[in-house]
Protein backbone atom coordinates (compact mmCIF):
# COMPACT_ATOMS: atom_id res chain seq x y z
CA UNK A 1 0.00 0.00 0.00
CA UNK A 2 1.19 3.55 -1.25
CA UNK A 3 1.57 6.00 1.26
CA UNK A 4 -1.21 8.17 -0.21
CA UNK A 5 -3.63 5.24 0.15
CA UNK A 6 -2.22 4.40 3.83
CA UNK A 7 -3.06 8.00 4.59
CA UNK A 8 -6.49 7.90 3.49
CA UNK A 9 -7.79 4.56 5.45
CA UNK A 10 -10.65 6.09 7.83
CA UNK A 11 -9.61 5.69 11.13
CA UNK A 12 -12.05 4.80 14.20
CA UNK A 13 -9.89 7.68 16.59
CA UNK A 14 -12.85 7.81 19.19
CA UNK A 15 -14.70 5.06 20.15
CA UNK A 16 -17.00 3.16 23.16
CA UNK A 17 -13.38 0.71 24.92
CA UNK A 18 -15.52 -1.85 24.95
CA UNK A 19 -17.14 -2.57 21.76
CA UNK A 20 -15.10 0.17 19.46
CA UNK A 21 -18.53 1.75 18.22
CA UNK A 22 -17.26 5.32 17.11
CA UNK A 23 -18.65 8.08 18.45
CA UNK A 24 -19.39 11.33 16.98
CA UNK A 25 -17.11 13.50 18.82
CA UNK A 26 -14.07 13.40 20.02
CA UNK A 27 -12.53 11.63 23.57
CA UNK A 28 -9.99 12.49 25.90
CA UNK A 29 -10.48 9.37 28.25
CA UNK A 30 -11.61 5.68 28.33
CA UNK A 31 -15.59 5.82 27.40
CA UNK A 32 -17.95 3.26 27.06
CA UNK A 33 -21.57 3.70 24.49
CA UNK A 34 -24.68 3.81 25.36
CA UNK A 35 -25.42 -0.01 24.05
CA UNK A 36 -22.69 -1.24 26.30
CA UNK A 37 -23.83 0.82 29.39
CA UNK A 38 -27.50 -0.44 29.05
CA UNK A 39 -26.09 -4.36 28.64
CA UNK A 40 -22.86 -5.26 29.19
CA UNK A 41 -21.67 -7.32 26.40
CA UNK A 42 -19.55 -10.46 27.46
CA UNK A 43 -15.99 -9.23 25.59
CA UNK A 44 -13.80 -7.04 27.76
CA UNK A 45 -12.44 -4.79 25.69
CA UNK A 46 -12.34 -4.23 21.72
CA UNK A 47 -9.59 -2.89 18.97
CA UNK A 48 -10.52 -1.79 15.71
CA UNK A 49 -8.21 0.48 14.37
CA UNK A 50 -10.06 1.70 11.17
CA UNK A 51 -13.70 2.04 10.16
CA UNK A 52 -15.64 -0.04 7.57
CA UNK A 53 -15.67 2.27 4.76
CA UNK A 54 -13.35 3.57 1.53
CA UNK A 55 -10.39 1.71 0.92
CA UNK A 56 -10.65 -0.64 4.17
CA UNK A 57 -13.98 -1.57 3.09
CA UNK A 58 -12.48 -2.61 -0.24
CA UNK A 59 -9.73 -4.43 0.91
CA UNK A 60 -12.16 -6.18 3.60
CA UNK A 61 -14.40 -7.50 0.55
CA UNK A 62 -11.93 -8.56 -2.26
CA UNK A 63 -10.47 -10.99 0.47
CA UNK A 64 -13.54 -12.37 1.26
CA UNK A 65 -15.66 -12.66 -1.79
CA UNK A 66 -13.09 -12.38 -4.52
CA UNK A 67 -10.54 -14.62 -2.62
CA UNK A 68 -7.63 -11.78 -2.76
CA UNK A 69 -5.50 -13.64 -0.38
CA UNK A 70 -2.87 -11.33 -0.63
CA UNK A 71 -5.00 -8.68 1.26
CA UNK A 72 -4.65 -10.83 4.46
CA UNK A 73 -1.18 -10.01 4.80
CA UNK A 74 -1.52 -6.63 4.65
CA UNK A 75 -5.00 -6.49 6.90
CA UNK A 76 -2.95 -8.25 9.80
CA UNK A 77 0.31 -6.59 8.89
CA UNK A 78 -1.64 -2.74 9.72
CA UNK A 79 -3.60 -4.52 12.78
CA UNK A 80 -0.54 -6.14 14.19
CA UNK A 81 0.72 -2.44 13.71
CA UNK A 82 -1.95 -1.17 15.82
CA UNK A 83 -2.23 -3.56 18.23
CA UNK A 84 2.09 -4.06 18.80
CA UNK A 85 1.03 -0.23 20.62
CA UNK A 86 -2.43 -0.65 22.01
CA UNK A 87 -3.22 -4.16 23.10
CA UNK A 88 -2.53 -5.98 26.48
CA UNK A 89 -2.00 -9.02 24.69
CA UNK A 90 -3.48 -12.47 24.95
CA UNK A 91 -2.25 -16.24 25.40
CA UNK A 92 -3.58 -16.98 22.20
CA UNK A 93 -5.71 -15.48 19.65
CA UNK A 94 -8.80 -17.26 18.56
CA UNK A 95 -9.91 -16.20 14.59
CA UNK A 96 -13.99 -16.22 14.03
CA UNK A 97 -15.02 -19.71 13.42
CA UNK A 98 -16.69 -20.73 10.19
CA UNK A 99 -19.05 -23.23 9.80
CA UNK A 100 -17.97 -26.04 7.88
CA UNK A 101 -21.24 -25.76 5.36
CA UNK A 102 -19.82 -21.90 4.90
CA UNK A 103 -16.27 -23.19 4.64
CA UNK A 104 -16.66 -25.75 1.53
CA UNK A 105 -18.71 -22.73 -0.06
CA UNK A 106 -16.06 -19.96 0.70
CA UNK A 107 -12.50 -22.38 0.47
CA UNK A 108 -10.92 -20.49 3.23
CA UNK A 109 -11.86 -18.44 6.69
CA UNK A 110 -10.56 -14.90 5.95
CA UNK A 111 -10.48 -14.52 9.73
CA UNK A 112 -7.62 -17.29 9.89
CA UNK A 113 -5.73 -15.87 6.74
CA UNK A 114 -5.40 -12.44 9.06
CA UNK A 115 -4.85 -14.25 12.12
CA UNK A 116 -1.43 -16.03 10.65
CA UNK A 117 0.03 -12.81 9.50
CA UNK A 118 -1.25 -11.19 13.32
CA UNK A 119 0.18 -14.13 15.54
CA UNK A 120 3.56 -14.23 13.36
CA UNK A 121 4.25 -10.23 13.93
CA UNK A 122 3.00 -10.58 17.61
CA UNK A 123 4.15 -13.71 18.84
CA UNK A 124 1.07 -14.85 19.91
CA UNK A 125 -0.40 -18.34 19.39
CA UNK A 126 -3.39 -19.53 17.12
CA UNK A 127 -6.06 -21.31 18.71
CA UNK A 128 -7.64 -23.16 15.98
CA UNK A 129 -9.16 -26.21 16.98
CA UNK A 130 -11.08 -25.18 20.76
CA UNK A 131 -13.66 -23.48 19.17
CA UNK A 132 -16.41 -24.61 16.46
CA UNK A 133 -19.51 -23.33 15.46
CA UNK A 134 -21.96 -25.48 15.40
CA UNK A 135 -25.06 -24.26 13.90
CA UNK A 136 -24.94 -22.97 10.26
CA UNK A 137 -26.50 -19.30 10.78
CA UNK A 138 -28.13 -17.63 8.41
CA UNK A 139 -25.85 -14.35 6.86
CA UNK A 140 -25.64 -11.89 9.20
CA UNK A 141 -25.73 -8.61 6.52
CA UNK A 142 -29.12 -9.72 5.15
CA UNK A 143 -30.30 -9.35 9.05
CA UNK A 144 -31.10 -6.15 11.13
CA UNK A 145 -29.70 -5.63 14.23
CA UNK A 146 -32.30 -7.19 16.79
CA UNK A 147 -32.15 -10.53 14.70
CA UNK A 148 -27.94 -10.47 14.40
CA UNK A 149 -28.39 -11.23 17.84
CA UNK A 150 -31.04 -14.00 17.85
CA UNK A 151 -29.37 -15.81 15.21
CA UNK A 152 -25.89 -16.10 16.98
CA UNK A 153 -27.54 -17.49 19.71
CA UNK A 154 -26.29 -20.96 20.84
CA UNK A 155 -23.60 -20.46 17.32
CA UNK A 156 -20.49 -21.82 19.17
CA UNK A 157 -19.35 -24.61 20.87
CA UNK A 158 -16.38 -24.86 23.28
CA UNK A 159 -15.18 -28.65 22.19
CA UNK A 160 -12.03 -29.14 24.26
CA UNK A 161 -10.34 -27.46 27.45
CA UNK A 162 -8.25 -23.85 26.56
CA UNK A 163 -5.56 -23.96 29.17
CA UNK A 164 -5.28 -20.10 29.36
CA UNK A 165 -6.98 -17.30 30.77
CA UNK A 166 -6.77 -14.63 28.59
CA UNK A 167 -7.54 -14.64 24.71
CA UNK A 168 -8.28 -12.76 21.81
CA UNK A 169 -11.40 -13.37 19.77
CA UNK A 170 -10.39 -12.18 16.13
CA UNK A 171 -12.42 -11.01 13.22
CA UNK A 172 -12.13 -9.02 10.24
CA UNK A 173 -15.19 -6.69 10.49
CA UNK A 174 -17.56 -5.64 13.80
CA UNK A 175 -20.92 -4.56 12.95
CA UNK A 176 -23.42 -5.02 15.72
CA UNK A 177 -20.80 -7.59 17.98
CA UNK A 178 -23.69 -10.14 17.78
CA UNK A 179 -21.38 -12.92 16.81
CA UNK A 180 -17.94 -11.67 18.84
CA UNK A 181 -20.82 -11.79 21.95
CA UNK A 182 -21.76 -15.03 20.97
CA UNK A 183 -18.31 -16.33 21.05
CA UNK A 184 -17.14 -14.83 24.22
CA UNK A 185 -19.98 -15.48 26.04
CA UNK A 186 -19.02 -19.31 25.47
CA UNK A 187 -15.33 -18.78 26.25
CA UNK A 188 -16.36 -17.35 29.21
CA UNK A 189 -18.82 -20.13 30.67
CA UNK A 190 -15.56 -22.26 29.48
CA UNK A 191 -13.58 -20.29 32.16
CA UNK A 192 -11.80 -18.16 30.17
CA UNK A 193 -11.44 -14.78 32.68
CA UNK A 194 -10.60 -12.18 30.09
CA UNK A 195 -12.00 -12.06 26.10
CA UNK A 196 -10.80 -9.38 24.09
CA UNK A 197 -11.99 -8.54 20.39
CA UNK A 198 -9.23 -7.43 17.77
CA UNK A 199 -11.05 -6.71 14.50
CA UNK A 200 -9.68 -5.08 11.33
CA UNK A 201 -12.68 -2.42 10.70
CA UNK A 202 -15.47 -1.39 13.25
CA UNK A 203 -18.92 -0.78 10.92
Amino acid sequence: MCKDCFEELPRNLHCCYRCAESFDFEVTAPQLCGHCLSETPDFDDTLAPFLYQGHMRYLVTQLKFAQQYKNARLLGNLLAQHLASNAQFPESIIPMPLHINRYRERQFNQSIEIARHVSKKLAIPLDLSSCIRQRDTAHQTSLPAKQRHKNMHKAFQVIKPLNVQHVAILDDVMTTGASVASLAKVLKQSGISRVDVWVCARA
